[in-house]
C-alpha cells in the first residue's frame, strides 16, 4: 500500500483541519512561550533529582556503616559461642598504664 497525501485527511473533517491550521499558525507564538515556561520546570526537576541523589548516596552510606556493625556484632556473638565450655574471654576494657 502507497502512502497518499489524502490519507492524513480523509478521517479528520472540518474541526480537523481547522484545528491543523490553527496550530499551524499559532506555532511560531505558542513554541517560544512553551520554551520560556519549560526551561525553568526542567532546571527545576534536574536541581531535585541531583538533591535527591546526593541524599540518598549518604544515607545508603550510613545504612552500610550500620550493617557492617551490626556484622561485627554477629561474628563475635559466634566466636563466643564457638568457645570450649569454661574458657572466658580476657576483659578488654583495661586501662593500660
Amino acid at each position: 500500500m502507497a502512502f497518499k497525501a489524502e490519507d492524513l485527511f480523509e478521517d479528520l473533517g472540518i474541526r480537523g483541519i481547522a484545528a491543523g491550521i490553527g496550530a499551524f499558525v499559532l506555532a511560531p507564538v505558542l513554541i517560544p512561550a512553551v520554551a520560556k515556561v519549560s526551561k525553568p520546570v526542567a532546571k527545576a526537576i534536574i536541581k531535585g533529582g541531583i538533591i535527591a541523589y546526593k541524599k540518598s548516596r549518604s544515607a545508603i552510606a550510613e545504612t552500610g556503616e550500620v550493617i557492617e556493625d551490626l556484622v561485627a556484632e554477629v561474628q563475635a556473638e559466634l566466636a563466643e559461642e564457638e568457645l570450649p565450655a569454661g574458657f572466658e574471654l580476657a576483659d578488654t576494657d583495661f586501662e593500660k598504664n
